[in-house]
């Protein structure tokens, strides 16, 4: 009885090769720049348009649960297409080749910071590039904000969110649960207020495209069928997998311990990440640096700038994050700083990505049956109008640090304000890509640090 699907997916895994998949996998994770936005284009174009593995239908419907996840949506996205044409370790290495170069990429970075980031070119680079990243978290606030904020209510959801966090200091896991149950019970009322605001679409699919090997009347494979013996034994070694890294933290390290810190702090913050990165980026600022005092809020800023320059999910900024935190806290010895750090940075990427694999690998064959009827979109829609109101508070956190450096008392860095007020005249007016951007202010931040010795 299942032997047609079965057969129809063969000759899907046939027409891709296992080889030729993860080359591209791992390509992606070398050229995917451009946040999660340019990433899904990416996608979309190699896949849908050029090769062909996976129709328009079957993409979209793939990214609109990716949408209704906590997780970097780009890289769950990969991870269930890998999935679907090639089983569980089809997923694994798609998701994983997603996020490697990237964060071999950061701690190479963070070694640079470290040991050279009071050099005059380094220093001056960073000069330039903090500007810049305070329009570009504006810019992704605003968005963010022309998708989500459809009415009246949903400005006001945002507006709350902001002073939430800005005036009373409401932990943002607080907000999230907050604004879910709004978009909740809120639905009830009034439905059509908080239906969610559809993405736009990376492409129309075009009647001249030729089948794809993933078509949308492929059958289900086999293996994406759901079944609870399926479900549970995923969700058992996902949990797992999780328990044995988080016991061996313990044993080592002990509760107090930084990586065992890490480890749970970072799970937390993996379970909170609806909206993207800068949704989370936040939290990650209350805990990195304000309870545990991992990083510094210039360092913060710092790995912002670094993982918005570089490929791969913004979030992976985390991998900076424990790479500063834990040579900082000298977690394997003063003796063994650059291990120690590295050690960090992949306990914390560990935490960080395994909720994603376990939701595409335990879910897909959940929405596979679906056919695109998803519900419960009320509260991710309401989660999205808080999370505007926390980005622009993101945003001036960091105006706070780059414009005032020395704090009110010092007075305002005209340079700075100049370079901030040009990069979002370009990000806003002119359309530039955020690389251009990033580029552009750093060369300004050198410039000015050579012409002006007695800004370093």
């Amino acid at each position: 009885m299942d032997s047609a699907p079965d057969n129809s997916l063969d000759k899907g895994r046939d027409a891709v090769p296992f080889s030729e998949a993860w080359r591209f996998w791992l390509k992606l994770g070398f050229i995917s720049f451009g946040g999660p936005a340019g990433q899904i284009a990416l996608m979309h174009s190699e896949l849908v348009e050029r090769r062909r593995w996976i129709s328009e239908r079957r993409f979209l419907h793939a990214l609109n649960y990716c949408m209704l996840l906590p997780g970097p949506e780009a890289q769950q996205l990969a991870t269930y297409i890998g999935w679907l044409l090639h089983r569980t370790w089809g997923g694994i290495v798609a998701g994983v080749l997603f996020v490697l170069p990237s964060f071999f990429i950061l701690v190479a970075l963070g070694w640079v910071y470290l040991r050279f980031g009071d050099q005059p070119l380094v220093a001056g680079l960073f000069y330039g590039i903090k500007p810049a990243v305070v329009a570009i978290v504006l810019h992704a606030a605003w968005r963010i904000g022309t998708r989500a904020l459809k009415n009246r209510w949903m400005v006001g959801i945002a507006v709350a969110s902001f002073v939430a966090i800005f005036v009373f200091s409401t932990p943002f896991p607080a907000i999230v649960l907050a604004a879910a149950l709004i978009g909740h019970f809120g639905s009830r009322r009034a439905p059509e207020v908080f239906a969610l605001g559809g993405q736009a679409s990376p492409g129309q699919a075009s009647a001249a495209h030729p089948p794809a090997v993933v078509d949308d009347d492929t059958p289900t494979p086999e293996h994406a069928r759901a079944s609870r013996s399926r479900l549970f034994r995923v969700l058992g070694v996902g949990f797992g997998l999780w328990l044995s890294a988080m016991a061996a933290l313990l044993v080592t390290q002990g509760w107090q311990g930084t990586l065992t810190q890490m480890g749970w702090f970072f799970t937390k913050a993996a379970l909170l990440t609806f909206g993207g990165a800068y949704a989370v980026l936040p939290y990650v600022f209350q805990g990195a640096v304000d309870t545990y005092g991992w990083v510094t809020p210039t360092q913060m800023i710092d790995g912002l700038a670094l993982g918005e320059s570089t490929p791969g999910p913004l979030i992976m900024v985390v991998a900076f994050v424990a790479f500063v935190g834990g040579w900082g806290q000298q977690v394997l010895g003063p003796e063994q700083m650059f291990l120690g750090g590295a050690l960090a940075a992949a306990v914390v990427t560990f935490f960080t990505f395994l909720p994603s694999f376990i939701f595409i690998l335990a879910g897909g064959p959940l929405v596979e049956a679906t056919h695109g009827r998803l519900g419960f979109t009320a509260p991710l829609s309401a989660i999205t109008a808080a999370v505007v109101g926390v980005i622009v508070n993101l945003a001036l956190f960091f105006a706070w640090h780059v414009l005032w450096p020395q704090g009110a008392a010092g007075g305002v860095d005209g340079v700075a304000t100049v370079i901030v007020a040009g990069a979002a005249l370009a990000l806003f007016r002119l359309n530039w890509g955020v690389m251009t951007v990033l580029a552009v202010c750093a060369a300004l931040g050198l410039a000015v640090r050579m012409l002006t010795p007695a800004l370093a």
